[in-house]
Parts: C-alpha cells; sequence; structure tokens
C-alpha cells in the first residue's frame, strides 16, 4: 500500500495511527458502507463536511458517519449566522481531495475545524486518509491537537 499524503504528515508529526483499507463500490461512498466493510462501530467512523459560513468563510466539520449535521450548531461553532454544505464541484479545487476521500488532515489551506464532541469518549477514531478506501484510525484529541480542531456539539 501507498503512503497517503495524510500518513505522511501524521508521520512527520510523530502520530501514531493505524491504517483500514477496504475496497470501495463506486454506487455506494457512504461512511456507513465503509465502516459496514470494515467491520468497524459507526459511532467511530467520521466523515469530513465542507461548508461556507455567512461571515467567516469556509469551515470543516467532522461527525460519525451515520449522523446528520445540525447547521444549525456548526454555525454556532463556527461563529456564523448560517452555514451551508459547499457544492462538490468545489471540494476538489477548494480541499484537494474528492468526494468519499476528504481528510480533516493535510487540505490546501487550513480551515476552521470543529469534531463532534463525543468523539472524546473513544480512544481512536477513523477519518478519511486523503483517498477513497483508505482510512486512518487515530486518537481523537492527537487528530484535534494537530489540526487545529475544536471539540463541539454538531449532532
Amino acid at each position: 500500500m501507498t503512503k497517503t499524503n495524510v500518513m505522511r504528515l501524521l508521520d512527520a508529526a510523530g502520530i501514531e495511527y493505524a491504517v483500514g483499507e477496504y475496497e470501495v463500490d463506486e454506487n455506494d461512498l457512504s461512511g456507513s458502507h465503509a465502516a459496514d466493510v470494515m467491520g468497524v462501530d459507526h459511532d467511530t467512523m467520521y466523515k469530513t463536511l465542507v461548508l461556507k459560513g455567512d461571515k467567516n468563510g469556509y469551515l470543516v466539520c467532522c461527525i460519525p458517519v451515520d449522523e446528520e449535521l445540525d447547521l444549525k450548531k456548526a454555525a454556532r461553532a463556527s461563529g456564523d449566522k448560517k452555514v451551508e454544505m459547499i457544492h462538490m464541484k468545489e471540494l476538489l479545487p477548494l480541499t484537494g481531495y474528492m468526494r468519499g476521500g476528504c481528510s480533516p488532515v493535510g487540505m490546501k489551506k487550513k480551515f476552521p475545524t470543529f469534531i463532534e464532541e463525543t468523539a472524546v469518549l473513544f480512544d481512536e477514531i477513523s477519518v478519511s486518509a486523503g483517498q477513497r478506501g483508505v482510512q486512518v484510525r487515530l486518537n481523537p484529541e492527537k487528530l484535534a491537537g494537530y489540526i487545529g480542531a475544536e471539540f463541539a456539539a454538531l449532532i
């Protein structure tokens, strides 16, 4: 397996992680599918969502794969009045990642990032390793510290 940029960044920062790979189903890019195929607790697998706020611009939210982001809570966390998901066509040019492989680690620019506060209940959570079919499992506090994320109520 080739190391992704996410893995190289975590290695350089001295952050321990485990790699999980799964077969990608182009018809189902959902995190729920990924969690099922990998045999991982859905509450510990996180999807990375990119939004735009009306005051403060772009932001990133990481929430468990089976949950829906509460836009009001995301706005509150980011200091915006309202936030909305970006269009899919904006994702790659903005972050450097494609749908199904968006990671909170190593985006083209550093955006304010918020991780659902329940992540601290787990020793490890999974986030995308920056490409479809590859996840990294790591400690949520170490992830937040590295990317400068805050824990917030998002769901």
